[in-house]
């Protein structure tokens, strides 16, 4: 089959064949269809995740045929339209018997424990715990984007930072996870503040239910972290009830939390480096809660699912290019000067039919 093979990080990766992934036990191989390009691939890209070893295949959130079926999987069989989370659970743990597969203590990604779907095949393990039928009114290009980002950001809102109408929330960073965040947010009835260093995303932030954006820069007064903080406390009153920060910066964190009022809430979906020097002389005292979320349960895509069904979100409108195997090395290249707007989705078959 063909894919796109990091041979070193950073380095352009190449479009070569390689052998078709072997069958796993109690698991599927799928035919990927469509394929996003995600910022952890650039991290992955990188040599970010210490879980990659090389030579590698990245991507993680895809939309799929099955083309194999072990002979163990019930219920599942060649042919079917589905989709996966980027966390494969194995079902069994106590994270797993207690319904939260999403932080699963086995959990192993496609893209990052192992060779991904960046390519025209791919293996999915624990079949029966992590496949999801992708339901024929929803394309594959639009399907891409719900395994990761969208599914990330309709748990971050509705679960984790349980953001309820007429709340304010603060998002940093809108690429594909933070419009999600708008899009889904502002169908609730959230009031949303859109923050980004790209107009072009603020726009669209805009288009999909921001009511209120703030252009952020990388230093100076205009649009610095305190000024973005101050006019975010000055436009709600005192602080926005939940922020959160779809990017993964410390910069981004320190300016999130100063955005709160007291007893408000932080969710964090971008992933962070190692080691963070912040000022939280103010978090026990405003009484401040930091939450983590990552990803979203297989067995809790169907509510997702009809919500995208009913028309009421519109992740089609933030597929913004679909692009073949041949320019994703240029994507992510791309990528190192700043996630772009909307979501770019790939399409690994030699023949799309």
């Amino acid at each position: 089959m063909r894919a796109v093979l990091v041979q070193r990080f950073a380095d352009a990766p190449i479009v070569t064949d390689v052998p078709e992934p072997a069958l796993p036990e109690g698991g599927v191989i799928l035919r990927v269809r469509s394929t996003g390009l995600c910022r952890s691939d650039w991290h992955g890209w990188q040599g970010h995740d210490p879980d990659i070893a090389l030579p590698h295949v990245p991507g993680h959130e895809l939309a799929a045929t099955i083309a194999e079926v072990s002979p163990t999987v019930r219920g599942w069989r060649p042919g079917q339209r589905v989709i996966v989370p980027f966390i494969c659970a194995c079902g069994d743990c106590e994270q797993c018997r207690e319904g939260n597969q999403q932080v699963c203590t086995r959990q192993l990604q496609p893209g990052f424990n192992y060779w991904g779907s960046f390519a025209e095949y791919v293996a999915i393990p624990y079949a029966e715990v992590n496949l999801v039928a992708l339901p024929e009114e929803i394309s594959f290009d639009t399907a891409a984007a719900l395994g990761c980002r969208f599914a990330t950001a309709y748990r971050a809102v509705t679960a984790v930072g349980n953001v309820r109408p007429g709340e304010w929330l603060a998002v940093f960073g809108c690429g594909g996870v933070g419009l999600s965040v708008v899009m889904i947010a502002a169908a609730g009835g959230a009031r949303v503040i859109a923050v980004d260093t790209n107009p072009a995303a603020l726009s669209m932030a805009t288009r999909h239910g921001a009511g209120y954006t703030m252009l952020a820069a990388a230093g100076g007064e205009a649009g610095s972290g305190e000024d973005i903080a101050e006019r975010i406390r000055q436009l709600t009153g005192g602080g926005a009830a939940v922020t959160m920060d779809a990017i993964g910066a410390e910069s981004v964190v320190q300016t999130a939390l100063s955005s709160l009022k007291p007893r408000g809430r932080h969710v964090q979906l971008g992933l962070l480096p190692d080691r963070l020097q912040l000022d939280l002389s103010f978090l026990a005292f405003r009484e401040l809660s930091w939450l983590g979320s990552h990803g979203m349960a297989a067995h809790d895509y169907p509510a997702m699912l009809d919500l995208v069904r009913s028309g009421a979100v519109r992740p089609d409108e933030l597929v913004t290019a679909t692009i073949g195997l041949d320019e994703v090395g240029a994507a992510l290249a791309a990528m190192t000067g700043g996630a772009p707007a909307g979501i770019t989705v790939i399409h690994p078959a030699r023949d799309p039919g």
